[in-house]
Order: structure tokens, then C-alpha cells, then sequence
């Protein structure tokens, strides 16, 4: 069952990918350039909500010290910093044409960079910690405040004057994208929402069968 749902989604990655190349009519200003922007959308979006879900684990990982839920943040977190980082490498794809230079210290992307800077210290953390119950503990808290962060990301362009684009789709107004392209858009963002959600239960059961090996070999009737 679990691998004809992995090949599910990676029908529909792929799809989202031809979809984005071959049917999305290119952008009137930016040409193809502009391609990008379907996988460079939807990972912001699916990092958001990898963090979303680990800010509400972490704080019921706080409230209950039920380590399923400090699982819950771990998976996410880490699934978290991959979108966060293929986000800030797509998003240098994107503005070496447009802007011409790979980075430059814009209020969006320094704030992304931080972003991704702090969930890989969150990582580190967990990592040199060696009591599992503190290593939760410090890690649920820089969850909690790195996740300050999204705000900041997300209405940086309304705040200060930068050279990223206003949002095109999460905005007040309704959004002026070509129909078919919002529609391949869409597709996208479905198809990395179900690629996490795939990964992180995936990764939620290889943290709990670690977690239950850990256990079994503390007990004094394990045998090696």
C-alpha cells in the first residue's frame, strides 16, 4: 500500500513538472523564466506548513512530554529544511535573469536564509544532545521561535522595499495569473503538500521503530 501511494505521488510530481514545462503558456514579461515559479511556489508553501505542523507538535510535545509528538516535529522539521533550502536555490535560479545576480540581501531572501539557518541549527541540536528527553525539550523551543520567522518571510515585501515580487496568490486581492496557469500552479503546490505528507509519515514510522530499538535494547533481557 505505502509504495503504491509513493508512486502516486511521484506520478503527480511529475505531472506538476510537464505540466510546468510543456502546458502553462510562458509568462508575457518574463518569458520562460517564469517556469520556475512552479516549483519555486510550492516549496515556500509546503516549508510553511512543515513548520506549521512542527510548531503545533513542539508545543504539545511541551504540554504532554508524549515523545510521538516530538517525532511528529522531528519528521517535519526535517522535511522543512529541504524545501526551505530548495526554495532559496531555486528562488537564485530565478533571479540571476531577472535580477541579474544569484543573491543579493533582500528583506525576502535574507529572511528565507534565516529561515533555513535556524531549522538547520534545530537539526544540529538534536543531533549533539545526547539525552533524547532534553534534546526534545531545546529543540521544541527553537521549533517554536524559528517559526516566528514565517510572518516575517511572508510579509517582508509589504514592509520594506525589496526586489521580490509582491505575492501572487496568498493576497488580499484576487489573483490576476493566467487561469491556466494558476491552475498548474495549483497542481504543484498539491503535488509537494502530498510529497510531505508521504515522506513525513515515512519518516514518523522509521523514528518510532528506532525509538521502540532503542527501548528494546535498554532492557535487561536484550541479547545482542
Amino acid at each position: 500500500m505505502s509504495r503504491a501511494v509513493g508512486l502516486g505521488v511521484g506520478a503527480l510530481l511529475v505531472a506538476g513538472v510537464a505540466a510546468g514545462l510543456g502546458w502553462a503558456p510562458p509568462d508575457a514579461v518574463q518569458g520562460n523564466v517564469q517556469r520556475i515559479m512552479y516549483i519555486h511556489v510550492p516549496a515556500i508553501l509546503t516549508a510553511y506548513l512543515a513548520i506549521g505542523v512542527l510548531f503545533v507538535a513542539s508545543i504539545a510535545y511541551l504540554r504532554r512530554r508524549d515523545p510521538a509528538w516530538d517525532r511528529v516535529a522531528a519528521a517535519s522539521g526535517e522535511l522543512a529544511v529541504c524545501f526551505i533550502g530548495l526554495t532559496l536555490v531555486t528562488g537564485s535560479i530565478w533571479g540571476k535573469p531577472t535580477w541579474g545576480t544569484w543573491w543579493t540581501w533582500d528583506a525576502r531572501l535574507t529572511s528565507t536564509a534565516l529561515f533555513f539557518v535556524i531549522y538547520l541549527g534545530y537539526l544540529l541540536l538534536r543531533s549533539v544532545v545526547e539525552d533524547p528527553e532534553r534534546a526534545a525539550t531545546y529543540a521544541a523551543v527553537l521549533g517554536i521561535l524559528g517559526a516566528l520567522d514565517v510572518p516575517i518571510i511572508h510579509f517582508s515585501v509589504q514592509w520594506w522595499r525589496t526586489l521580490h515580487q509582491p505575492a501572487t496568490v496568498l493576497r488580499p486581492e484576487k489573483p490576476t495569473m493566467d487561469p491556466t496557469m494558476l491552475a498548474v500552479l495549483a497542481l504543484n503546490v498539491v503535488a509537494f503538500l502530498a510529497a510531505y505528507a508521504y515522506l513525513a509519515g515515512r519518516r514518523y514510522r522509521l523514528l518510532t521503530l528506532r525509538g521502540q530499538a532503542l527501548i528494546a535494547a535498554e532492557s535487561p533481557d536484550f541479547k545482542a
